[in-house]
């Protein structure tokens, strides 16, 4: 009998729970959020692996574990700012029409640095699995794709968010 109350007040309460409606835009903003937070985790993985072979060369600069750091933090901010452009910059356009209307330069922006970060990480990924030793120019070389790659993600998201819609369009 006392089993067979809990399973009954199990079902009810399961009944009542599946009544509470969440809002739909509170829980995609929640998800929205997860979202972003996911790809700055893959952004700092991939400085990590930057920043542990930059610091494997033992190159002046960069003989400090702090490099580690930065290059993950940046990648972290890059990836979580310019992957994930806001709804702004990505207006659909008319495939008959090839007006211009602003915000192709920010697309293409963040689609050079993910690709110049992505390639970067990818890179640096196999030097360290495979145990190179390559020339200081070439991990520069890898260093620099980072850089240059993390930075045009955070300046795409940026003018993404700050982007403004004509005022007939808002």
């Amino acid at each position: 009998m006392k089993i067979s109350s809990a399973i009954s007040s199990a079902f009810s309460l399961t009944r009542r729970v599946s009544n509470l409606r969440i809002a739909r835009s509170s829980l995609i903003k929640s998800a929205h959020l997860l979202e972003r937070i996911g790809l700055a985790a893959v952004g700092a993985s991939g400085g990590l692996y930057v920043g542990a072979t930059v610091l494997r060369q033992k190159a002046g600069l960069f003989e400090s574990g702090w490099i580690v750091l930065i290059t993950m933090l940046y990648g972290a901010l890059g990836y979580y700012v310019g992957i994930d452009l806001s709804g702004k910059a990505q207006r659909p356009t008319s495939s008959i029409s090839e007006e211009w209307n602003g915000s192709e330069p920010v697309e293409i922006m963040s689609a050079a640095g993910t690709f110049g970060a992505a390639i970067a990480a990818t890179l640096s990924v196999s030097i360290l699995v495979l145990d190179q030793n390559l020339p200081n120019g070439l991990i520069g070389f890898v260093a620099g794709c980072w850089a240059v790659g993390s930075s045009l993600q955070v300046a795409a998201g940026t003018m993404a968010r700050s982007y403004e819609a004509p005022i007939g369009e808002q």
